[in-house]
């Protein structure tokens, strides 16, 4: 990609996503605090209303994305912005990382709120109360009720980015059952979007669907971008390992390769899942680093 970002080692702890996770639990402690000492729901402000709710607000797009509804909630968010995010902020580096974070999480919000839209368009239209329980309540009271909080639907955007990226790397489910990130990625797409049209609970389905649905829109341009979109049966002109025996590298030849040089790139990054980036040899770092300047 252009104006790439060129790692010189392997960070378990980036800079975007270290932020991230400092940020996501000052909110967290401030949205704890304010309960306690002056009874106010910071989710009420930087929560995600209803568009047509009076509480509504623009910035409301990007605050919502560090509120969370319980520690649960947010232990969960912050553990899989770490274990996905890592990886991906390596190769990409923090600004384009950023970008990503940001484009998923207000791509969720976005697809939320036209989910709701569909959804409340009758009740706002034809009615001015809704009954809730045993009594009844303003069509407006309610809209304000329906406050959208958490980074899932960025998360749910970088698990789609990890899968893309490294379709072969094994992810354990429960730490204990294997599964390639591929499959992993498209089970929990499948599951979300399920669950969005059959589930009743508080889970804000749609918006995860959204988020990756957003990410790899962005990550399809970027490639795009890039020339990555190539037409079949055309031959490869490459800086680099442009010609395989004397002759043109073919379609079928660049593609055999790039599939030889996927397939090693998941072993290695398995590898620093198990033992860390220094129990890499020399030429598997410099085979990794390499690999980060193609993508």
């Amino acid at each position: 990609m252009e104006n790439q970002f060129r790692p010189q080692g392997f960070s378990i702890l980036p800079l975007v996503v270290k932020n991230l996770l400092i940020i996501n639990v000052i909110f967290y402690l401030a949205t704890w605090a304010a309960d306690v000492a002056w009874h106010v729901d910071l989710s009420d402000y930087l929560g995600l209303h209803y568009i047509g709710a009076s509480d509504f607000r623009p910035y409301q797009f990007v605050t919502y994305m560090f509120m969370h509804g319980n520690f649960a909630h947010l232990f969960f968010n912050m553990f899989a912005l770490w274990m996905f995010g890592n990886s991906i902020e390596n190769v990409w580096g923090p600004k384009r990382f950023l970008i990503f974070y940001f484009v998923c999480g207000i791509g969720a919000g976005l697809t939320q709120e036209l989910v709701q839209y569909i959804q409340l368009s009758d009740i706002v239209e034809h009615y001015q109360f809704v009954s809730i329980g045993n009594r009844s309540i303003p069509v407006n009271d309610y809209l304000n009720m329906l406050t959208t909080v958490g980074a899932s639907g960025a998360v749910y955007g970088i698990l789609l980015a990890f899968g893309m990226m490294w379709p072969n790397s094994r992810i354990y489910i429960y730490f204990a059952i294997p599964i390639k990130a591929k499959w992993f990625v498209i089970i929990y797409g499948l599951i979300e979007l399920f669950s969005g049209f059959s589930s009743v609970d508080n889970v804000a389905h749609f918006a995860h669907v959204g988020g990756m649905l957003f990410g790899f829109f962005l990550i399809m341009y970027w490639r795009y971008k890039m020339g990555d979109w190539r037409p079949k049966f055309k031959m490869k002109f490459k800086k680099d390992d442009n010609h395989e025996n004397g002759r043109p590298m073919t379609d079928w030849d660049y593609n055999r390769k790039r599939a030889d040089d996927d397939k090693r790139t998941d072993e290695i990054l398995d590898k620093i899942s198990k033992g860390g980036y220094d129990s890499l040899t020399k030429e598997e770092k410099e085979f990794l680093f390499k690999q980060s300047k193609k993508d």
